[in-house]
């Protein structure tokens, strides 16, 4: 299907009388895409609302929502009676407990097909890059030329997405990362770069030094407690890039849950399947690409099964070294 045909499908399912709500999961590559789709409506439907299903912490991304000013609001204040559809970027229902139970109109995602996935429009495509890049190619098919906030945040999108480019970046990702940075902010880009560390970053950094373990081509780190979410996720982007290792895998605590943040350097590895196929069985969210994944369980169901005094750090080493639920 050409780009244009896709874009009078999209198009096709807006009415002046609709009220979108778009849901996301606060990255860089969502937040990017939401504000296309955004544009997209832009003149099309009664209104659109943006909303997070998780909280920002990382600076950089907190850095990108401040310099591009991106109108974002947390889910807690989503009232269902403002809106008639929904639209999910970057993500798919099955990906976070706060995409679910809604009916979608719109899903639009690079990530791989959930077969429990569906919705009036669905355009997943797993060869590309980031969502960005899709969205982006809507735009152009529209004749619409970003304005330079959201092609810095186009741009920015694909950059994390795809490591530079390096780790997953297709024909389709480099064409539209040239294209927008003739349109990009530069100096908003350099800020938001330079924002990623903090204080507190760097103290988790040093528990992950000293918790660390080896598992043959896996590094492992277990932080209880985690303050910031987002560090871990930092953590594991660091920690990949460690030469004898192909995979690493950080968890935390972090209040009534349990985060683990998948990263793959290799050919033959999976990281989305690979949380899949260890964290659902256990009731985890779960998602992601080759390259990197995530997952999130509820502690108490893991207590409820497993014991009140369940030791989360030996838990999760048995589970990564046999591939099967530890009985106990």
């Amino acid at each position: 299907m050409s780009a244009k045909d896709r874009l009078n499908r999209l198009l096709s399912l807006l009415s002046p009388e609709d009220s979108f709500a778009i849901l996301i999961n606060p990255d860089p590559d969502a937040m990017a895409s939401a504000l296309a789709l955004k544009r997209l409506m832009w003149g099309r439907v009664k209104k659109v609302g943006i909303y997070r299903v998780t909280s920002i912490s990382r600076p950089d991304n907190m850095a990108m929502v401040r310099l591009l000013r991106i109108p974002m609001k947390p889910l807690r204040e989503l009232r269902s009676e403002h809106f008639n559809k929904y639209a999910i970027v970057d993500n798919q229902p099955s990906h976070h407990e706060g995409f679910q139970n809604r009916e979608y109109s719109i899903v639009i995602d690079h990530h791989p097909k959930d077969p429990h996935t569906h919705a009036t429009f669905l355009d997943i495509r797993e060869e590309y890059g980031a969502t960005s890049t899709i969205l982006y190619e809507y735009l152009k098919a529209a004749k619409i030329k970003p304005s330079k906030k959201l092609a810095t945040a186009l741009f920015y999108g694909i950059k994390t997405d795809t490591k530079d480019l390096i780790s997953s970046g297709q024909e389709s990702d480099i064409k539209a990362f040239k294209d927008l940075a003739l349109y990009a902010d530069k100096g908003a880009l350099k800020n938001i770069e330079s924002s990623e560390l903090t204080k507190q970053t760097l103290l988790t950094f040093k528990r992950a030094l000293e918790n660390m373990r080896f598992l043959r081509d896996t590094v492992f780190i277990y932080i209880d407690q985690c303050r910031r979410p987002d560090d871990l996720v930092i953590i594991a982007d660091f920690f990949v890039k460690v030469v004898e290792v192909n995979w690493a895998i950080v968890a935390g605590t972090h209040g009534e849950k349990l985060i683990v943040i998948l990263r793959y350097f290799g050919t033959r590895g999976d990281a989305g399947k690979k949380a899949k196929a260890l964290f659902e069985p256990l009731g985890a969210s779960a998602g992601g690409h080759k390259t990197a994944a995530r997952a999130e369980l509820n502690l108490q169901v893991l207590k409820s099964h497993f014991g009140e005094h369940l030791n989360l750090e030996r838990f999760l080493i048995r589970l990564l070294r046999t591939g099967k639920i530890p009985e106990g």
